[in-house]
């Protein structure tokens, strides 16, 4: 039987005959023009390197000069719970600084000891917001000089810090003998007697309470330094004697206070 089928048979091909219609087939495509080639790319311009973030400003909130440590005041900041370096000595000469943010007194340190190599830090402190020095020398000379280089290179004057502000300042005569116990299990420094007058004062910035326990003490060296309070929102002091010697203190105090220089806060 002849097959008239165009499907393939028995795994054979058959190729249909080629009509008239598709022997009419479409023009061909003229071969297209090759494109041209692109020149050589130039090597890319080098990307210059992302700039670094300027540093922020440092705030400076304290900058304290005293002159001639005290006895009692030398002590204290020599004490375990203040001098985390180098204790001074009575009648060493102190600079005290307060920056914010609390990381830059890193570079403030830094600054100091790389123009003075002599000059022994006794408090070096980072705390929630704000970075506290102290930095103390034999000659006022080198005091000078390594403040020098730390307002070059912070770009900052005395006058910049802010001015002392008294928040609190009282009297009391007389103290009970309960009320003596209950300050000395606090106190950092001397004890306090029942029967003697207590003076207390508040300030801020803290470090104010440096220059006023200071102060205090060159004006009435009997005195006994209780307690002083010089890192955090508010500085205190607490001094101890009799009703005379309180009263000649706290007018020291306020005198050294008035006449510091700064900014309003």
């Amino acid at each position: 039987m002849t097959t008239t089928s165009d499907e393939p048979t028995g795994g054979a091909t058959r190729r249909r005959p080629r009509t008239a219609q598709d022997r009419t087939a479409a023009p061909a495509v003229a071969p297209q023009p090759a494109a041209p080639q692109a020149a050589p790319s130039q090597p890319a311009a080098p990307q210059a390197a992302p700039s670094q973030p300027a540093a922020p400003a440092t705030e400076l909130r304290v900058y304290l000069t005293l002159r001639s440590l005290q006895r009692q005041f030398a002590a204290y900041l020599g004490t375990p719970t203040r001098a985390r370096g180098y204790p001074p000595l009575e009648g060493d000469h102190a600079l005290i600084i307060e920056v914010a943010p609390g990381l830059a007194i890193e570079r403030v340190i830094d600054l100091a000891l790389k123009a003075v190599p002599t000059a022994e830090p006794g408090l070096l402190f980072v705390e929630r917001q704000f970075g506290i020095l102290e930095l103390h020398t034999k000659k006022t000379d080198d005091l000078e000089r390594a403040g020098a280089a730390i307002q070059a290179g912070i770009r900052r004057s005395p006058t910049d810090q802010l001015k002392p502000r008294l928040l609190y300042t009282d009297v009391i005569e007389d103290v009970t003998d309960q009320h003596a116990v209950i300050l000395n299990r606090t106190r950092q420094a001397s004890m306090i007697l029942p029967g003697q007058t207590l003076l207390v004062m508040e300030m801020t910035p803290a470090l104010y309470a440096a220059l006023a326990a200071n102060e205090a003490e060159r004006a009435a060296p009997k005195n006994t330094l209780v307690d002083v309070q010089m890192i955090g929102a508010a500085g205190r002091v607490y001094i101890s004697g009799t009703l005379e010697d309180v009263t000649t203190a706290r007018h020291a105090i306020d005198a050294a206070l008035a006449a510091v220089e700064g900014r309003d806060h």
